[in-house]
């Protein structure tokens, strides 16, 4: 009996055949992923994750036909099954709908400059059920686009039940979560153990029915707790 675990089934999403070539070697050497498929745009994207049922499918946002946030929205937005994980992987400061992406629904972000490690650790990291959010980059990145963001007004009822949900030291750890930091680095901040910021971030995902931290810094932006929002 063969009790290896199943390989992680990829799908490569990007307009550029040098990319998609790139990603492709990168992932197929992995001895726990298995590239199942490719597509060039968001159409055959949808088409080729209900055909082939990737764990993860690579996602790039500038793409002709239909774009990476609507097939994003389409694989695992509101009303989906999202079975998929999706890994959006970007040009910084080139695409401005990053926050959008990860409001329809994308499981993280990488840069495309990033070195291939990173990408396959992305792609493990997303596949376990984790959100993606690299420390350094959610801070330069979300915090670039958040002047763009249009918080909801917090003196109406549904901003003031999102913010009284949580108690005081949950606000805090959803602001340091907004801000990029990881758990080791929010322990520090709060001179707790990373276990119990693990403790504290599960509590806010389950109050504020969120699905991970991607969402969650999504949220702090659109009600504005987090630094930098207008």
């Amino acid at each position: 009996m063969n009790d290896a675990p199943q390989p992680i089934r990829v799908l490569v999403c990007d307009d550029q055949a040098l990319v998609r070539t790139g990603y492709v070697t990168i992932f197929s050497a992995q001895p726990d992923m298995e590239v199942v498929g490719e597509a060039e745009n968001g159409h055959e994207a949808i088409q080729a994750t209900r055909r082939l049922r990737p764990d993860v499918v690579v996602m790039d946002i500038r793409m002709p036909l239909l774009d990476g946030i609507q097939a994003t929205r389409q694989l695992v937005g509101p009303g989906t099954e999202g079975t998929p994980k999706v890994l959006v992987v970007t040009t910084f400061n080139v695409d401005a709908h990053v926050y959008d992406a990860l409001r329809a629904g994308a499981s993280g972000f990488l840069l495309k400059d990033a070195h291939p490690a990173e990408l396959v650790n992305g792609i493990r990291t997303v596949a376990r059920g984790e959100a993606l959010l690299a420390p350094a980059v959610t801070r330069h990145l979300i915090g670039h686009f958040a002047r763009h963001l249009r918080p909801a007004d917090t003196s109406r009822p549904a901003g003031q039940n999102v913010v009284r949900a949580l108690t005081p030291r949950e606000l805090e750890v959803l602001q340091l979560i907004a801000e990029g930091l990881s758990n080791a680095e929010i322990a520090a901040a709060m001179f707790i153990t990373p276990e119990t910021v693990k403790t504290y971030v599960s509590r806010i995902l389950a109050k504020l029915a969120l699905r991970d931290r991607v969402q969650a810094v999504v949220l702090a932006y659109r009600v504005g707790l987090a630094p930098g929002t207008p």
